[in-house]
């Protein structure tokens, strides 16, 4: 008996950006032990995932051809593998895929029964699609790189966040703000008042002089940075920090290793940390419970079915986006 077909966006080799994506008729897979599969009903892009199409991570995520990309999904179960206790069929469900084995961008996806979380009844699947990678990495660089608590019991810290009206940095405000900190934030001049509204302090143009040097307007030093933003070196970070500041890098190149192994070797005090982001379940449901209370958001730049995943996947690659850009099948 011939395996049922789904449509899926895949690429056959490094590069060609958009161009390089094709649509494609692919058996629908089968769930394997603690796997559950779901019918997708939106999928988020990320920049990590063209990033891994352009080869510039090859060492940590070497691509087997052809390859499904997209790992941030929303949708429903519709079959669980022996083994699954915790999800049933008719469940709406939040979940990510493997960087390594991708598989998002599709109609059926089948997932570890351990990368997901169930999603209330009032949240959408564009809104939560667009919490894993970006949401727990705004969450992880936050409460354990700047040991920040959402709670707001912790003493008030400065924080700075780069490209805050992106997918991580726009989460990372929000996220913030929930844990007392003052927020300083840069992005473009046309997003001043959309990261003022999600509750930044002070935001500043990354074009103006200010913003270059990355100055807060008040003179505040930063405990901490968010830097979700790139080519920025450490010496422009380094005199706008406290004594122990430090700047968690969320998209770490070489030099950044070199620094921060520099900075430990000479005992400095203030660092620079790089992250790598570690999915935990018991984070997405958090994130999911912020979410249903109002306590946290996500800002949808832009929508695309999956006939037009190239259009979503050039938007990224833009750098223009501000807050998520979902693609639903």
């Amino acid at each position: 008996m011939a395996a049922k077909l789904m449509h899926a966006v895949q690429y056959e080799r490094y590069g060609g950006g958009p161009d390089g994506l094709k649509h494609v008729e692919v058996p629908i897979p089968v769930p394997k032990k603690s796997e559950v599969l779901i019918r997708i009903e939106a999928v988020s892009i990320n920049p990590v995932d063209w990033k891994i199409q352009k080869g510039e991570i090859k060492p940590i995520f070497p691509r087997k051809f052809p390859h499904i990309p997209g790992t941030d999904l929303a949708g429903e179960v519709v079959e669980v593998g022996p083994g699954v206790r915790n999800f049933a069929t008719g469940d709406k469900v939040v979940a990510m895929l493997n960087h390594l084995y991708g598989g998002g961008l599709a109609e059926f996806a089948v997932v570890k029964e351990s990368a997901m979380a169930k999603r209330p009844d009032e949240l959408s699947a564009a809104e939560t699609a667009a919490l894993p990678v970006a949401a727990l990495t705004a969450l992880q660089a936050l409460t354990q790189s700047a040991g920040i608590k959402l709670d707001g019991s912790s003493p008030q810290a400065n924080i700075l966040i780069t490209a805050a009206s992106g997918g991580v940095g726009h989460y990372a405000v929000q996220l913030a703000k929930l844990g007392n900190a003052h927020v300083t934030a840069t992005c473009g001049a046309r997003n001043i008042e959309f990261i003022k509204s999600l509750g930044a302090d002070e935001v500043i143009d990354y074009r103006t002089p200010e913003g270059t040097a990355l100055q807060s307007p008040s003179g505040k030093k930063y405990d901490a940075v968010i830097h979700c933003a790139t080519g920025i070196p450490w010496s422009t970070f380094e005199p706008q920090l406290s004594s122990k500041g430090k700047v968690i890098d969320l998209t770490p190149g070489f030099g950044a290793m070199l620094t921060f192994a520099f900075k430990m070797l000479t005992l400095s005090n203030k660092r620079l940390v790089p992250l790598l982001m570690s999915f935990k379940a018991e984070n997405l449901e958090y994130l999911l419970k912020l979410m249903k209370e109002g306590k946290l958001k996500t800002v949808v730049d832009s929508k695309y079915p999956l006939s037009r995943a190239e259009e979503a996947w050039a938007r990224s690659i833009s750098g223009h986006a501000t807050g998520k850009i979902i693609v639903e099948p």
